[in-house]
């Protein structure tokens, strides 16, 4: 396929890359939706957040797995349909992310959970998963 956008051509193997990291993608943001809803006793939802803190399952080993999930399933999304547009529009929604992140939710969890939040943003990196 042909990117009429930016006039440039993604190889046919990118379809196949862009389908394993939907489904990846997809997997994660479930299974945080999943903690949110047993362990955190709320949802994803701005309207229903979560009233526990939650450091469970995907959030042991990054502090934005809901977030991570997301945007590997729209650059999956974008590699399948062989889009270069679209992966540059991912970069660019994550880099509104990370400020949303950085400026607005993270200072907001820090006031709801307190210390609890605090330590965790100690030993948790933001982005990079870690593994203990």
């Amino acid at each position: 396929r042909y990117d009429q956008s930016l006039g440039v051509i993604m190889p046919p193997w990118t379809e196949f890359l862009g389908a394993v990291l939907m489904i990846a993608g997809g997997v994660l943001v479930l299974a945080c939706a999943g903690v949110f809803a047993v362990h955190g006793r709320g949802t994803p939802a701005l309207f229903d957040p979560p009233r526990e803190f939650v450091a469970l399952g995907p959030y042991r080993y990054t502090r934005n797995p809901m977030y991570i999930g997301g945007l590997t399933l729209l650059i999956g999304f974008s590699l399948y349909h062989r889009s270069v547009s679209m992966v540059l529009f991912s970069l660019l929604l994550f880099l509104l992310f990370h400020l949303f992140v950085v400026l607005i939710e993270e200072p907001g969890l820090g006031k709801r959970f307190g210390k609890s939040y605090h330590a965790y943003k100690e030993t948790t990196n933001r982005w990079i998963p870690k593994l203990k």
